[in-house]
């Protein structure tokens, strides 16, 4: 299959990779031309344009930050509408709000291109290994020609609902995880402050009801003080804006996912937001007594 893909980021590049591995032919645009440098001996070709990536493929992949830069690479002046035939299909797995997805995704079909939303949890480790967890909104039509894709990519593919509907679980994930890994850096700061190792107490949590993958994963790189992105803070705080903004045109009270905000929203401000979303440790170690 004619495969375009945008957005060659952290998670965007190996996802890439895995479906030239499968034998499909990609078609790349980036606005960063030496994020193609890794596509240069596959069987990749490079566009000037999203609209010259549309022209040659039958599904389209996205991958980038927000839904500015979605809204610009779909329906821009050489977006993919520009060049885009109907029939094509728009796969959005970025992680975006979900009114701009239903927005986007009216706005592709009205051009006769179909829109899924399926954004993924499981950060640069679950993209490298073909593990993440795709959450897919749209026609059922569509999500099956497209699921083929998805599975060389996740471990986990699932069509949650309608148009947006991808982007409603994303950001539950999100509620989950973000305040999962504020809990798993508040209960190690409180050990280590009151003076009993973080180490011994996350042994004793696996094996209880507390136990969580984000005890499990995360919580081992709290403790060999690895930063390094999986999942970028900032990206996370994005993610958590999006949840907020939700909560206020749906007149939900979501404390928990408030006040992790907050937090996402100090680390970012503290300068460590390019840091992985687990330096909410760091932040709460800073603010705490020194020992």
């Amino acid at each position: 299959m004619k495969v375009g893909f945008i957005g060659l980021g952290l998670m965007g590049r190996p996802m890439a990779l895995h479906l030239e591995k499968a034998g499909h032919e990609l078609h790349l645009w980036a606005r960063r031309t030496e994020s193609l440098a890794p596509f240069a001996k596959v069987n990749a070709k490079t566009h000037a344009s999203p609209a010259e990536v549309a022209a040659q493929a039958e599904v389209v992949i996205v991958m980038v930050a927000d839904a500015p830069d979605v809204e610009a690479v779909c329906l821009g002046a050489e977006g993919l509408a520009a060049g885009g035939k109907p029939g094509l299909i728009v796969v959005d797995m970025s992680t975006i709000n979900p009114n701009a997805a239903r927005t986007i995704g009216q706005r592709l079909g009205e051009k006769g291109i179909e829109f899924v939303d399926a954004p993924v949890s499981g950060g640069e480790t679950g993209a490298i290994n073909a593990a993440l967890t795709v959450m897919a909104g749209g026609k059922a039509a569509a999500f099956e020609k497209v699921k083929p894709l998805l599975e060389k990519m996740g471990k986990s593919v699932t069509l949650i609902g309608d148009s947006g509907a991808g982007q409603v679980a994303k950001a539950c994930n999100q509620i989950l995880t973000g305040v999962g890994v504020l809990a798993v850096a508040e209960a190690f700061n409180f050990a280590a402050k009151s003076g009993v190792d973080p180490a011994k107490v996350r042994e004793a949590l696996l094996g209880g009801f507390a136990y969580s993958k984000i005890l499990e994963n995360h919580g081992q790189r709290m403790l060999d003080r690895n930063f390094k992105p999986g999942f970028k803070a900032w990206m996370h705080q994005k993610d958590l804006r999006i949840v907020m903004e939700e909560a206020h045109r749906l007149g939900l009270m979501l404390p928990s996912a408030a006040a992790t905000a907050q937090v996402f929203n100090a680390i970012v401000g503290s300068g460590m937001g390019e840091n992985d979303s687990i330096s909410a440790l760091m932040l709460l170690e800073k603010m705490s007594t020194p020992e």
